[in-house]
């Protein structure tokens, strides 16, 4: 393994810092951005969901997480909480997502996590802004919160693309800014309207949430219709420029595959330091973690750049 890390270090390695730093502050919240920009990280990865009244705003699920959103009477909410599209922007600030619900599984998960109460959904324009500010410059990693499977609870891929492009033009990051999705409409939809923004095609292989198996139309409904193929050539034939594989679908084989094709490979959600040390000895380019701290500690005891 120690033998592969020098094609690692010929690259600038991209650490991004999960929904912010999941496993240290409230995911996907302002306070969450600012810790992992405190801890050093070259990107910010986050999810966008778009309200009723047309706003994106940063949040991983389709609708409020009966664990993470609190209503004005300080209580969680029952699920299944509401959908993004069903509330507009100033019912939506009316949850509190600072603290998870310690009595749920999800906060069993993340023993490490401060809560900052008080935290609101931010909309996208707060985290760019937020990027646009920081002191030391950092790229972003905006997922589309969509699925083919479930379109009436969301608005449709091209609006959603049409919606995020448009964003990231109007704060004038596009040259900072990636898109990503395991829905790759979204990403060829985005591609279109500004060649100049960079996409990555996100896939998980095996398990349930298999997005790379075809159904019975012989492709799979999450890859934009490409056919079936090795899976950087698929990425490759949407036009991504980034190949986000879960971690354990990334083996050295098919990262030096996509690298071949000219495919950068940045796994997600990587958040064990031997994990981590694997990723890099494989040669991607960066990786997606929910601890970016320990990240960074992997990277300093391989001699590798530091963020």
């Amino acid at each position: 393994m120690l033998a592969l890390v020098p094609l690692a270090a010929a690259h600038a390695f991209d650490l991004q810092g999960h929904r912010g730093a999941r496993g240290l502050a409230p995911e996907n919240t302002l306070a969450g951005f600012r810790t992992a920009l405190a801890i050093g990280v070259t990107t910010l990865e986050a999810d966008v969901g778009i309200t009723r009244d047309g706003v994106p705003v940063v949040a991983h699920d389709r609708r409020l997480h009966p664990a993470l959103a609190r209503g004005p009477d300080g209580r969680w909410i029952a699920a299944p909480g509401p959908l993004l599209r069903s509330l507009d922007l100033a019912a939506l600030r009316a949850y509190d997502v600072g603290r998870i619900d310690p009595a749920s599984d999800y906060a069993k998960q993340w023993p490490q996590q401060a809560a900052v109460d008080g935290e609101r959904v931010p909309t996208l324009a707060e985290l760019l802004a937020l990027a646009r500010g920081a002191r030391q410059p950092v790229q972003l990693n905006l997922e589309t919160k969509l699925s083919p499977l479930a379109p009436s609870e969301t608005v449709d891929a091209t609006t959603f693309a049409r919606t995020l492009v448009d964003a990231v033009r109007g704060a004038g990051l596009v040259g900072r800014t990636t898109i990503q999705s395991f829905d790759w409409r979204t990403l060829v939809e985005a591609k279109r309207r500004e060649p100049a923004i960079r996409t990555a095609c996100l896939t998980l292989e095996g398990g349930a949430n298999d997005t790379v198996a075809p159904d019975a139309s012989g492709r799979s409904p999450w890859l934009a219709g490409v056919p079936p193929g090795s899976v950087p050539r698929m990425a490759k034939a949407a036009g991504c420029d980034v190949w986000s594989p879960h971690w354990r679908n990334a083996d050295r084989d098919r990262i030096a595959e996509a690298r071949a094709l000219g495919l950068a490979v940045i796994p997600w959600t990587v958040n064990e330091p031997a994990s981590m040390a694997a990723v890099i000895a494989a040669g991607a380019d960066g990786l997606i973690t929910d601890y970016p701290d320990r990240a960074r500690e992997v990277l300093r005891a391989r001699g590798l750049p530091l963020p």
